[in-house]
């Protein structure tokens, strides 16, 4: 079965995009924007981006603007994911609520913020892949991308 869409966020704070840094038990070290699946009381995708903020970063975010929608192979289809870009208003961690932060086998999700340059987006372990090779391409554009 195909795996449902799922949105992730290119989040600006200032001149730093804000990653996570992924720890988890028996997998290699990555990194992962945040975001996550539709969820069947989200109307929107961009409701679905807003509550994926919330749960995982504790976030609010400005206005949101569509980037890129990636497509690629996953399990038994093709994952798709909409990719919006946005500006961080507020974090507190401390108000972090997703499923993923109660369950230790889910790792460990360390928010980083790096600067906007393709060296940095090239010496990390992004995924999926695809939205590693979207940001390498257009990372210095982003200010310009995400009003």
């Amino acid at each position: 079965m195909a795996p449902g869409p799922s949105v992730r966020a290119v989040i600006l704070d200032d001149d730093r995009l804000i990653l996570f840094r992924r720890t988890v038990p028996g997998r290699p070290l990555y990194w992962s924007a945040p975001g996550g699946h539709v969820e069947p009381g989200d109307a929107t995708l961009e409701d679905t981006l807003r509550r994926e903020m919330l749960e995982e970063l504790g976030a609010t975010v400005g206005g949101v603007t569509p980037l890129v929608t990636l497509s690629y192979p996953s399990g038994d289809g093709v994952k798709v994911q909409h990719v919006y870009g946005c500006r961080l208003l507020t974090m507190d961690l401390a108000l972090r609520c997703g499923p993923e932060f109660r369950d230790p086998a889910s790792g460990v999700y360390e928010v980083v913020r790096l600067p906007l340059a393709p060296e940095e987006i090239a010496g990390i372990n992004l995924v999926p892949g695809e939205l590693r090779d979207y940001l390498a391409r257009t990372i210095t554009d982003l200010p310009a991308l995400i009003p």
